[in-house]
């Protein structure tokens, strides 16, 4: 589930906007991620994760209105520059897949989901370009390790080094982790 997804859930749950929680966290006197958290779950019935969203969005006010290009030209901005042909030639061939693959980029690295639901995240270092894939009940290969605690958000991760590793087998298990993503 993307950042906004969290968000947009929380105010169909409540009826409340970020703003809301702003205002009524700001009138409880409350600044710490901990204590929001706390008081969404006690007095909304909010989950964790959608209490996590709600204080971050409101402790990181600009994170949540950065338009999303800005933050993938982040994730992609100085050594890591030279990898965003590369990325923007993956995200095309994701995109083929069906009209519902979207991306949701963080302060590192960029998801790419399926209705919402994660199924592979791409993070560029000044080397090599890191793309973890969701593939539960598939083996790590020599190719295809496990992702392990390199990013608990999917079960396999593969070090691409040079753009022309992103072949048909990444583009094949690629396609797999979004066919399961439904």
């Amino acid at each position: 589930m993307s950042f906004q997804a969290y968000l947009d859930s929380v105010q169909a749950k409540t009826g409340k906007t970020v703003a809301d929680f702003r205002t009524e966290s700001a009138d409880r006197g409350l600044t710490k991620h901990g204590e929001i958290v706390t008081w969404l779950k006690g007095d909304y019935g909010l989950g964790h994760g959608h209490a996590n969203a709600v204080a971050a969005a409101l402790l990181r006010a600009g994170h949540a209105i950065t338009p999303r290009d800005d933050r993938v030209a982040a994730v992609f901005s100085g050594k890591k520059a030279a990898w965003k042909p590369a990325y923007d030639a993956l995200l095309a061939s994701v995109q083929a897949f069906g009209n519902d693959v979207d991306t949701a980029p963080t302060d590192t690295y960029v998801s790419f989901t399926r209705d919402g639901k994660k199924f592979a995240v791409v993070q560029p270092t000044a080397a090599r370009l890191d793309l973890g894939i969701k593939r539960r009940d598939t083996q790590a290969t020599e190719r295809f390790e496990a992702a392990g605690t390199w990013n608990s958000m999917v079960t396999h991760r593969v070090r691409i080094g040079d753009a022309a590793q992103i072949d048909a087998e990444v583009m094949d298990w690629l396609r797999a982790a979004y066919g399961a993503a439904q």
